[in-house]
């Protein structure tokens, strides 16, 4: 009998491992997967969060004026105005013009402004290949929210060939500037940097 209970004692304790080792691992897995869970519904909502504050920063466009952003001198050139403004997640404030105004007047006004470091700006405006910027402005209206920003004039553009393109940066606002030389009409878009 003794020797019966020398044989099965260690299979009976090698058996109690294997369990006690099975239900450890068990425990490791489920805590692994609750841990997993979490961290994945953390980043999950912190992204959301990301996201929808970006994309409200965005929404929350408001009616701008000119003289906002150039206050030198009198735009008396321009008519039909409407503008609007809003912020980028960065917290950088971009304008959007729409606007009338003659080519000759508008780009030396603009040119005119004043900066707040000579070094980054242009003393010029420079024609530029226009593709690119529709190409950005395309892109960017995808994620936009319906009625956010009216971009209905992108298909006119990319459809007419006479569109010019100019960039002009006078430190810290940063123009691009599409203009029409058979309507006069003229879209401006400005970025303006955050001051460091």
């Amino acid at each position: 009998m003794k020797k019966y209970i020398f044989v099965l004692l260690p299979l009976f304790a090698v058996t109690s491992c294997t369990k006690i080792e099975e239900t450890i691992n068990e425990q490791i897995e489920k805590t692994t997967t609750s841990v997993k869970e979490k961290a994945q519904n953390a980043v999950k909502e912190t992204l959301n969060e990301t996201v929808s504050n970006s994309l409200n920063s965005l929404t929350n466009a408001e009616n701008a004026q000119f003289q906002e952003v150039f206050p030198n001198g009198e735009p008396t050139m321009i008519s039909e105005f409407s503008g609007k403004k809003f912020t980028f997640p960065n917290g950088s404030p971009a304008y959007i013009f729409k606007y009338k105004a003659e080519k000759e007047i508008l780009i030396p006004y603009l040119e005119q402004q004043e900066t707040l470091d000579q070094a980054k700006s242009d003393q010029v405006a420079k024609k530029i290949d226009g593709q690119t910027f529709i190409d950005k402005l395309s892109f960017v209206q995808k994620f936009l929210p319906a009625n956010t920003i009216d971009m209905s004039f992108l298909e006119d553009i990319k459809k007419d060939k006479n569109v010019e393109y100019y960039k002009l940066k006078r430190f810290p606002n940063s123009s691009t500037i599409i203009y029409n030389p058979k309507t006069k009409q003229v879209f401006q878009f400005v970025e303006v940097a955050k001051k460091i």
